[in-house]
């Protein structure tokens, strides 16, 4: 397998740079400069396209890189709800509110028992006289009363500062410091186990593919994309979607920015909820329902810069074995990273002690195929840049006969190019 990826070579459209049909050219993660517009952007230059480069929705890595401005009232909305505030607060802060919670109360309730003191007459500057029954013991000064306050709170109890019978006020007071601090320190120690808890790191042992591909699958344009899991502990229930993302002018005249239409994404035979054990790879059809027709009717669009002008989102949502928590992992791909002809090559092999081999240095590697993708464009009805609304409209009035030769020739050609190739034979989708 070594000898079909000894060329390493950026990724760029097939249109810029042909390799010879006989030779495989592998691609890395290494992302392309070409100028082309991002979801609505234009001009040219290193600027331009450092710019354009940074205008995406969705980051590789699945964070957001949307913000929100003018939000009226946003503190108090926070506030309404303090526990998911707290939970997504970012970890040094969360420290800093823990340490704050705690020194915080330790000093407002010894202030409290300051001038529990200061009112009693307990203090050293009224010079109490020797009957002078103190509400607290050896609490005389302000250091002492955050000392008595620390321990009672701790429930310490040297022995050394103790409550007397003089005072009720006191016993209220000592009363109320508990419940409160008690409640406090539930309320931190549970936000600080819900966001341990939270499935976010276990997502991060999710990769998916760098790129995206479109290649000829069962006869059919595919585009597709690859999903391994890197731990031993299994997902369940996995189900994985796609959003496309592009601006669109309605036929009213509306502007929308960012429409979002549905991508369909399945493995194998459509199966809803796929066991990835292995690497596996995530098949959406291109036909005359997709999003993408228009676009792959231009054998990619590269050449047209509004078809060439969108995001695609993909998301997958599981349930993680160990915990039963749902976890969502994401990641968006632009038009740049979708590789038009190319397709990835196998990845598992069977070991001489007869286990499964993922071998993830071929994760993120693509091929080119020696049969480009033939797309077969119908006229539907379209909005939205020529991008079809649904349905199988303009195939009813072809003529059935030519559509059935022309399905047969592109099986045949499937066929032999799967023959002749020595990248044909997979396990699976893998």
């Amino acid at each position: 397998m070594s000898d079909h990826f000894a060329e390493m070579t950026l990724a760029t459209p097939p249109s810029s740079r042909g390799p010879s049909p006989h030779q495989k050219v592998c691609h890395s993660q290494t992302q392309t400069d070409v100028l082309k517009p991002l979801l609505g952007g234009a001009g040219s230059g290193v600027h331009s396209a450092a710019q354009r480069r940074r205008r995406r929705v969705l980051s590789k890595d699945g964070r957001s890189n949307v913000r929100m401005e003018h939000v009226s009232g946003r503190g108090t909305l926070y506030l309404r709800d303090p526990w998911t505030t707290f939970v997504d607060m970012q970890w040094r802060y969360k420290l800093i509110l823990f340490c704050a919670t705690f020194v915080g109360t330790w000093f407002v309730f010894g202030l409290l028992w300051y001038l529990l003191a200061f009112l009693h007459g307990d203090l050293l500057e009224f010079d109490p006289p020797a009957n002078h029954t103190v509400c607290v013991m050896q609490m005389q000064t302000l250091t002492g009363a955050f000392l008595f306050s620390l321990e009672s709170q701790t429930t310490i109890g040297y022995g050394f500062r103790c409550i007397t019978e003089e005072c009720p006020p006191a016993i209220i007071l000592l009363i109320l410091q508990l419940l409160i601090t008690t409640a406090m320190e539930i309320f931190i120690t549970g936000t600080f186990l819900a966001k341990v808890a939270r499935p976010k790191k276990r997502g991060e042992t999710v990769r998916f593919s760098q790129h995206a591909v479109v290649s000829s699958h069962e006869g059919r344009p595919c585009l597709m994309i690859r999903v391994a899991n890197m731990r031993k502990s299994l997902l369940l229930g996995c189900q994985v979607t796609g959003k496309l993302l592009q601006p669109c002018v309605s036929k009213e005249g509306e502007t929308v920015r960012l429409e979002q239409r549905n991508v369909a994404f399945s493995v194998d035979t459509a199966s809803e909820s796929p066991f990835l054990i292995l690497p596996l790879t995530f098949y959406h059809i291109i036909d005359s329902s997709s999003p993408l027709r228009a676009w792959a009717s231009k054998g990619g669009g590269w050449s047209d810069p509004e078809l060439a002008d969108f995001e695609l989102l993909v998301m997958m949502s599981a349930t993680v074995e160990p915990t039963s928590a749902t976890c969502q992992v994401r990641t968006s791909y632009l038009p740049d990273e979708i590789l038009w002809g190319y397709e990835f090559p196998p990845v598992v092999s069977l070991s001489p002690s007869g286990k499964y081999v993922a071998d993830l240095a071929y994760f993120d590697k693509v091929v080119k195929t020696k049969t480009p993708p033939l797309f077969k464009q119908t006229p539907p009805p379209a909005d939205c840049h020529g991008y079809s609304s649904g349905g199988e409209g303009g195939m009813d009035s072809a003529d059935p006969e030519k559509i059935r030769l022309e399905q047969s020739y592109r099986e045949g050609a499937g066929t032999r190019a799967r023959e002749t190739s020595p990248l044909s034979v997979r396990i699976s989708n893998v």
